[in-house]
């Protein structure tokens, strides 16, 4: 089995894990029971020993994937002369957004006749461990350690090589066979009987589920049906027992292919999730928001050494996340190491505080008022801002060099500074006033001053330096510059001509001595181009932006799914699929279509 491209995946999830799922059938990264834990299939990873659940046709067909409208259940289809059939692939919710950890496949033969093959190749502990298969007609069991996995099907298996379970089986048209791959082989019982009747039951209420969240959306602008699928993604990247947010479900996929950028992202990112919770409110999803403000006062309350918070979290809230290599494995395509955790997680990365609050002020503005506990936490995290804004800290691009006065990380400490300044005036909510304001007029002249290079005409990535960085072009979108101030519109000018390609954004220039601690090169990064689209809206310039928007969207995979980068063939790169893409896909078309709409 060779490597597909990372874009020839769509997810499937049940906001407790999610699966990728192949457009030739087969599942090759999955984690259980959680985002965040061992794999069971890392095909992505090692496409010899990191295990995979594959349903194809047995012979060359033409292939397509598509989702059921409105929701994330996943249509694979294979289409030959003689036939066509489908794999329905979906993780069963409940209308009450039950989850049970399971898959369920279900092949359909929609025309003439197809021979498929199933095969159930777990490889467990991200394939470390050895397991037991056995098998009694419908039934597969595998056994490893403690862990247990039950597969039942409505046709025979018999076990294959490797310890795996397979089958193959003809079907004519209108016949269908039914898969369920379960976590907890206690939970049989519960599909006794008919299976196929189980099977379609289940995707009815999970598509009830999904086509009910999916109607809650309030976006009604030119691009729903991209705005949609981007809020359906965030939302199967949502931990539902505790209100986290994950960046990505996979880990290691490279940010260029066969180089050492690769990096864990089935975490909780302050970040990520702060800019996720805005897009969200943006759409109307009001419960998420909640979710992940009861989550984040509990991280609150954990005061650590890079303040009273840190950069991410596992799901469940614990700060422990140890980075390991998985040097057995050989990589997507290659690329090692294979990194487990996220040393990224002690770094000191100042901007946290002011996307946080940022996020915290529109809850409060556009959801409800927050708490006076949660205000008490706000208030702690600004009286620390207010001591610890000029130490320099690794940055939102987290490099692993020497930590540096970054210039966007500053200016995101003004605006946790002036958030928390305007809940406290909005609510008369009690805060040393005259501190925040003294401080925070002090960050934004020393961004001014230092932040900005006259010799390059435009803002820098640090104080006193002159290299050009991307986040930048957040400083009008998080208010601490008009988009049509003449350092912001020299800053676009220098972004557009250092940083950009035909119309992607690098984050920065990673040669010569503009380097971030690693070897290599990346890839352009694809929510900088989003941000690009939202100032140039904001400035004006609408026809650009759109272009720049539109091409923008034919590098979605045929599903609209993005990664993190975008490689030099307008390849797929990085963890998939990314929130942090996604929502700033949300955002840019949300700007973009109120400037469009000012037009008319």
């Amino acid at each position: 089995m060779a490597y597909k491209s990372i874009d020839s995946y769509g997810v499937i999830g049940d906001l407790h894990t999610a699966a990728l799922v192949g457009n030739d059938g087969s599942i090759d990264w999955h984690c259980l029971p959680d985002f965040d834990s061992p794999s069971v299939f890392a095909a992505i990873l090692d496409e010899r020993k990191g295990g995979h659940f594959r349903i194809c046709a047995t012979q060359q067909a033409h292939v397509r994937q598509m989702y059921w409208p409105d929701t994330n259940v996943l249509v694979t289809r294979f289409m030959r002369p003689e036939g066509v059939g489908e794999v329905v692939d979906f993780m069963p919710l409940g209308r009450t957004g039950r989850a049970w950890r399971r898959i369920v496949r279900i092949v359909r033969c929609v025309r003439g006749s197809v021979n498929f093959r199933m095969e159930c190749a777990p490889a467990f502990d991200y394939a470390r461990a050895t397991h037991e298969t056995s098998v009694s007609g419908n039934r597969a069991l595998f056994t490893s350690g403690d862990s247990r996995m039950s597969l039942a099907s409505s046709v025979a298996m018999d076990v294959g090589e490797g310890g795996m379970a397979a089958c193959e089986f003809p079907l004519s048209e209108n016949e269908s066979a039914t898969f369920v791959l379960h976590f907890s082989a206690e939970e049989e019982s519960e599909i006794s009987g008919d299976l196929n009747k189980f099977g379609d039951e289940a995707l009815r209420a999970t598509i009830a589920y999904w086509k009910e969240w999916a109607g809650r959306c309030q976006y009604r602008g030119r691009w729903r049906e991209m705005v949609t699928r981007s809020a359906l993604a965030l939302k199967l990247l949502t931990y539902e027992p505790t209100g986290a947010i994950i960046a990505a479900i996979t880990c290691s996929l490279p940010e260029v292919e066969g180089g050492v950028r690769n990096w864990d992202y089935r975490y909780t990112w302050i970040r990520d999730a702060a800019f996720t919770i805005f897009a969200l409110l943006r759409l109307g999803y009001y419960d998420e928001a909640t979710r992940f403000m009861e989550w984040l006062h509990e991280r609150c309350k954990e005061n650590q050494e890079t303040g009273p918070i840190q950069v991410m979290y596992r799901i469940d809230g614990s700060p422990k996340l140890p980075e390991f290599t998985l040097d057995h494995l050989e990589g997507y395509r290659g690329s090692r190491p294979v990194r487990v955790g996220n040393a990224a997680s002690e770094q000191l990365q100042l901007d946290i505080y002011g996307e946080l609050i940022d996020s915290i002020y529109l809850y409060n503005k556009y959801a409800q008022p927050i708490s006076w506990d949660l205000w008490k936490n706000v208030r702690l995290m600004i009286d620390w801002v207010c001591d610890n804004w000029e130490r320099p800290d690794k940055g939102i691009w987290e490099m692993r060099n020497e930590p540096q006065q970054q210039t966007y990380s500053k200016v995101q400490c003004w605006v946790a500074l002036d958030r928390g300044i305007r809940i406290a005036r909005q609510r008369n909510l009690p805060i040393d006033l005259a501190r925040a304001i003294k401080e925070s007029h002090r960050i934004y002249e020393t961004v001014m001053e230092r932040g900005w290079s006259e010799k390059e005409q435009s803002f820098t990535q640090t104080l006193d330096g002159d290299a050009v960085d991307a986040t930048s072009l957040l400083f009008p979108l998080m208010l601490f510059a008009t988009p049509r101030d003449p350092r912001m519109k020299k800053t676009l000018e220098r972004v557009r001509r250092d940083l950009v390609s035909d119309s992607l954004v690098y984050r920065y220039r990673t040669e010569g001595e503009r380097t971030d601690g690693l070897p290599g090169n990346e890839g352009t990064f694809s929510v900088c181009t989003f941000w690009m689209v939202e100032v140039l809206a904001r400035s004006g310039q609408t026809d650009d932006a759109r272009l720049v928007f539109e091409k923008m969207l034919t590098y979605a995979n045929p599903l609209g799914l993005y990664a993190e980068e975008i490689g030099p063939s307008g390849e797929a790169m990085g963890n998939f699929p990314q929130a942090f893409t996604h929502l700033g896909l949300i955002s840019a078309a949300w700007d973009l279509d109120k400037m469009l709409g000012d037009k008319k």
